[in-house]
């Protein structure tokens, strides 16, 4: 079976956790941890980098800082991660959901304005797949309505637009660290941000919210969502090698492009638009619905040829945790719940082969061709 993802950990990565068993520094009070803030913050033109234990905490401690809560509103993507809009329920506050451009799989810019309401409090843009969200828009549109930019670069290490960084753009940006991601830490995330008492808010907030003086007397209630020394040991051997990284995602990209460029049934990922080139953090396809089968189909006779998939994101409109709580009764974004039934994704992780590539390309041919 090709995997649908496999990581590469052949850089300074055994180097590094020997170094933090050899000096007891396992913790998250490591000096690797500083380290990785600082280098991964610097990657992305940021003041701050606040690293913590997975990507969802990162989007939960971003909410939480800017003191998101009842009676706001927050608008993001239907198509998206659940991790998104996890935060913003439990913290009592509304989301407000756009569909995708069927483009470039991300959040319909264009459908933004006409959701906000006096109670809209941020926009949450999310990255998906391999292009970054025309970001112009966005901003101009937070600027003149007064609202925070929470901007969710998990898929996006090493991914700009218009030659700037994403992660760079939002009054608070997050990352993950999954093994999937093009920086790994095994599990992990990172807060980053401009801002010093954002900075100094997400710090304690990930921290249980110890106070300097007396430590465990507590005015606020946090989390404990802080990295381990050993995480972010992984951490900064991946990111020292993260051109190379983007590089080999390109390539990926490029030879399923032109492997599949004449498959008549289903639709590749965008090469680029005028703001970014694709960086293919996966390389997806939509099936044509008049090929009579849909993404759960397709998967099934690609497992069957020896190679791993996974499906698109289910859109949070059409989550049954979501539906029981009454949200989003009247909901319909039909560009998002055709990309879910009819889309998934192949192989693509850093560790693929040509070989492979090759193989998978020939397994859906014989499926879809």
């Amino acid at each position: 079976m090709i995997p649908v993802n496999q990581p590469l950990l052949d850089g300074n990565e055994k180097k590094y956790l020997l170094e933090c068993i050899d000096t007891g520094w396992i913790s998250s009070e490591g000096p690797f941890v500083k380290q990785f803030e600082d280098g991964f913050a610097a990657r992305v033109r940021r003041r701050h980098g606040v690293a913590v234990c997975n990507g969802t905490a990162a989007l939960d401690a971003a909410i939480e800082a800017l003191g998101i809560g009842p009676g706001d509103e927050v608008i993001l993507p239907t198509f998206t991660i659940i991790s998104c809009i996890i935060q913003i329920v439990r913290a009592g506050a509304t989301p407000v959901l756009v569909d995708s451009d069927p483009a470039t799989w991300n959040m319909d810019t264009d459908q933004i304005e006409a959701k906000i309401s006096s109670r809209t409090k941020a926009i949450m843009v999310v990255h998906t797949y391999g292009l970054p969200v025309d970001m112009d828009p966005v901003l101009d549109i937070a600027r003149r309505y007064g609202l925070r930019v929470i901007e969710d670069a998990a898929e996006m290490h090493g991914q700009t637009y218009k030659g700037r960084p994403c992660g760079s753009f939002g009054d608070v940006s997050t990352f993950s660290f999954y093994p999937n991601k093009h920086v790994t830490t095994g599990e992990g995330g990172m807060v980053l941000v401009d801002d010093d008492s954002l900075a100094d808010d997400c710090r304690s907030l990930r921290n249980l919210c110890f106070q300097p003086h007396k430590r465990f007397v507590h005015e606020r209630l946090g989390w404990n969502l802080r990295m381990t020394n050993m995480q972010a040991a992984l951490g900064l051997a991946q990111l020292e090698r993260l051109d190379e990284f983007v590089a080999r995602k390109r390539h990926i990209g490029a030879r399923y492009s032109a492997g599949l460029a004449d498959l008549p049934s289903a639709r590749l990922p965008l090469a680029g638009t005028h703001y970014a080139d694709n960086i293919y953090w996966v390389f997806g396809l939509v099936i044509d619905e008049e090929k009579g089968m849909d993404a759960e189909d397709v998967m099934k006779r690609l497992a069957s040829e020896g190679v791993g998939t996974r499906p698109f994101f289910c859109p949070m409109h059409q989550q049954p945790v979501l539906r029981r709580m009454g949200l989003f009764e009247n909901d319909r974004h039909p560009v998002a719940e055709l990309m879910y039934r009819q889309g998934f994704y192949l192989p693509s992780g850093m560790a693929l082969s040509d070989g492979d590539i090759d193989r998978t390309i020939e397994a859906v041919w014989k499926v879809l061709g």
